[in-house]
């Protein structure tokens, strides 16, 4: 296993595969993580881990929170599911240092 290698899947696709919406909380990821991995541990099933692994690592990144808050959905889902969500209120910038303590203070 490369664990420095960084995953290849899209934020949608992470999120189906641990089988939680794109937009959900580091405790709704952290959550369905745990519970996807005492369902396929690595000495048993090392390919479905790899990829509830890959797919953890795709929605922890602090890059793709960032994003969303201000691009709102993800730009790869469908439209009709785009069209089903409430609209995301815009936000105004207040710079990068104050956005990274926030997700500091979200993580932790």
């Amino acid at each position: 296993m490369n664990r420095e290698a960084t995953p290849t899947m899209t934020s949608a696709e992470a999120a189906t595969a641990l089988g939680i919406a794109a937009t959900a909380t580091d405790a709704q990821v952290r959550a369905a993580y745990l519970a996807k991995v005492t369902l396929h541990p690595p000495d048993r099933d090392p390919e479905q881990f790899e990829r509830i692994r890959d797919a953890y690592q795709v929605m922890r990144d602090p890059r793709r929170l960032v994003l969303q808050i201000f691009q709102g959905p993800d730009p790869h889902a469908s439209f009709t599911e785009v069209l089903d969500k409430e609209p995301t209120p815009k936000r105004r910038f207040v710079g990068p240092d104050l956005w990274m303590a926030l997700l500091k203070e979200k993580r932790s």
